[in-house]
């Protein structure tokens, strides 16, 4: 076996006088294998620094490392314990963040793979606690109802939908007394409609709560409009 394949340790240690380890780095320049053995031996740094530190009298060791290899291995040592702290802390940070967002996220996934019926619900209370204003058109026999709260950015609308079929895509737009409309909302119907006392289905026969917000203030809206995307007015709520 070469005898620079023996040296690794040695070298490591500190312990081979200038030459041989002038010839054993030339060595370690082109042997892949040396290089790996020497960082695997590396580990073994933390116990000579701490070897050192805990030894009062360095006599005591057997091997005394040249004191520019000790040092530099001494520093590598600390700069190993610092990364290692560092990582620590960071999966441990990584640990607490999935611990806390973990239920949340879980329910996210649940949230979005599911019918949103949470929304439905939240529109149906802000419905019931503003002030409500409602027509049934002659023509279409739609009965619509919105309920107004105002708000420092505008008008929150909620929209109470019946006696509407399907399908349709439609939009509720507020009308400005001066003349301008803004959307407020829009939704699809299905097939089995809304608000329908016979319906095939129990989703045919309750109406529609949806909501959302206009930026008109409340006193500055003439009327709102039910209407489908293809312009056809299905019911009237004058203010």
């Amino acid at each position: 076996m070469n005898a620079e394949h023996t040296a690794v340790g040695a070298y490591a240690l500190g312990v081979l006088d200038d030459a041989d380890a002038a010839r054993f780095e030339e060595h370690l320049a082109g042997c892949p294998r040396c290089a790996a053995e020497l960082d695997d031996l590396m580990g073994l740094t933390p116990l000579l620094g701490e070897l050192q530190e805990s030894t009062p009298d360095p006599e005591i060791l057997t091997a005394a490392p040249r004191p520019e290899l000790l040092d530099r291995l001494l520093q590598d040592v600390g700069a190993a314990r610092r990364a290692r702290r560092t990582r620590r802390l960071w999966l441990v940070a990584a640990a607490v963040v999935l611990i806390v967002a973990g239920p949340l996220v879980g329910a996210a996934l649940t949230a979005r793979d599911a019918p949103d019926h949470s929304s439905v619900s939240a529109a149906k209370e802000m419905y019931e606690e503003g002030d409500k204003k409602g027509a049934v058109d002659a023509d279409t026999d739609v009965d619509a109802t919105v309920s107004l709260q105002s708000k420092p950015w505008g008008t929150h609308v909620a929209l109470k939908l019946a006696h509407v079929r399907g399908p349709l895509t439609c939009d509720l737009v507020a009308v400005g007394r001066n003349g301008q409309e803004q959307t407020v909302t829009t939704w699809a119907v299905p097939a089995s409609g809304y608000g329908l006392p016979g319906a095939a289905t129990k989703w045919g026969r309750e109406p529609l709560y949806t909501h959302g917000g206009a930026a008109f203030n409340r006193a500055d809206i003439a009327r709102f409009e039910v209407r489908t995307l293809d312009g056809k007015r299905l019911a009237t709520v004058p203010m």
